[in-house]
């Protein structure tokens, strides 16, 4: 009995430093400065936010409250992005203010993608029949918590159309998924097409 009580005594002051050092590495790794952190978003959203990686959004030139909103509901694990996980967990809001903040100011570049005519023409039919300039707006640069279309990456676009319309998209607005309910597979890259060269 003694001997339990005397391993009790030594283990939980071993324990409770092992815990300070867990939370003191815990805490830096959350004081990161917000130019690292957006640094760290450039590896792979594009240094100036135009993203040259296949499937990876841009996010330059999306509207503020757009990119704090998703960068919100990632942090809060609606939106599921296991890339994003553990790069968004524990930041503060004021780091997403300002890193929605960042990207938003900066331009929107094509992505370098080639668009297929017909299929940008076939998308402008789809798009006009959708009405998606109705909350995306005519010019497909989004607003508030509309994301901007135009100048976004081809494959990503696809991708993500897809996914509304299969339901796999988590933390979607289901508008979206209302809205390209029934269209085929070509009928979304045509759409990508479109809003990418625009």
């Amino acid at each position: 009995m003694l001997s339990a009580m005397w391993r009790l005594l030594v283990l939980v002051p071993v324990l409770g430093l092992v815990a300070a050092a867990v939370s003191i590495g815990w805490a830096r790794a959350q004081s990161v400065p917000i130019a690292e952190r957006i640094k760290q978003c450039g590896a792979c959203h594009g240094e100036d936010g135009n993203s040259r990686l296949p499937a990876i959004p841009s996010l330059a030139g999306q509207p503020e409250f757009f990119v704090v909103n998703q960068l919100f509901l990632m942090r809060e694990g609606v939106r599921k992005v296991e890339a994003m996980a553990g790069l968004i967990k524990g930041l503060k809001d004021d780091d997403l203010l300002a890193l929605a903040k960042h990207f938003a100011a900066l331009p929107a570049k094509a992505s370098g993608e080639p668009i297929d005519p017909a299929l940008a023409a076939r998308g402008a039919e789809l798009a006009a029949g959708r009405r998606c300039g109705s909350c995306h707006l005519p010019s497909l640069t989004g607003a508030d918590q509309i994301p901007r279309l135009a100048r976004q990456r081809v494959d990503y676009l696809s991708k993500a159309l897809q996914e509304l319309r299969d339901g796999r998209r988590s933390g979607a607005d289901t508008l979206m998924s209302a809205a390209v309910a029934g269209l085929t597979d070509a009928d979304l890259a045509a759409l990508a097409h479109y809003a990418a060269s625009r």
